[in-house]
């Protein structure tokens, strides 16, 4: 009946309704369906920036993040074979970041910080890229996370 209490208070079928979190270290698709898919990052060591050593970017499709709580810079590559210029964004939260297709890209996260993440279902390891950074590069990514 419309309006019944008893209503909100039974669960409810996931033919109506999917609720997933991840509240684990790292990233996990949460949702697919059709060609999209809706991941959740969280904080691991593997993205702070003196441990990030490649950038990587999707040959085939953009990708949107959406910080919802906590810090994160988004680090962007120039080049098309190599990483010739690195930059910083620092994200706000509830705000969309869309990353172009082809574009290298990374991040790093505070320990509290809870990301959004859509793209595509078919974005794997096979149409996604990695490229190693120099030593140097790598050394700015940490002076960027100084000075954002």
């Amino acid at each position: 009946m419309y309006g019944d209490k008893t209503d909100t208070l039974m669960k409810i079928n996931e033919t109506l309704l999917e609720v997933r979190e991840h509240t684990l270290a790292g990233y996990k698709p949460v949702i697919d369906y059709a060609n999209w898919r809706v991941a959740i990052l969280n904080f691991s060591d593997d993205l702070r920036p003196e441990r990030i050593t490649a950038l990587q970017r999707h040959n085939e499709t953009d990708e949107v993040f959406v910080l919802l709580r906590g810090r994160c810079l988004l680090f962007l590559g120039e080049g098309d074979q190599t990483i010739t210029a690195i930059h910083g964004q620092e994200m706000s939260p509830h705000t969309i970041y869309n990353v172009k297709k082809r574009a290298w890209h990374s991040h790093t996260l505070s320990e509290d910080a809870m990301v959004l993440i859509v793209e595509n279902r078919d974005t794997t390891f096979d149409n996604s890229p990695f490229c190693q950074l120099t030593h140097d590069q790598q050394e700015s990514l940490v002076e960027l996370t100084r000075r954002l």
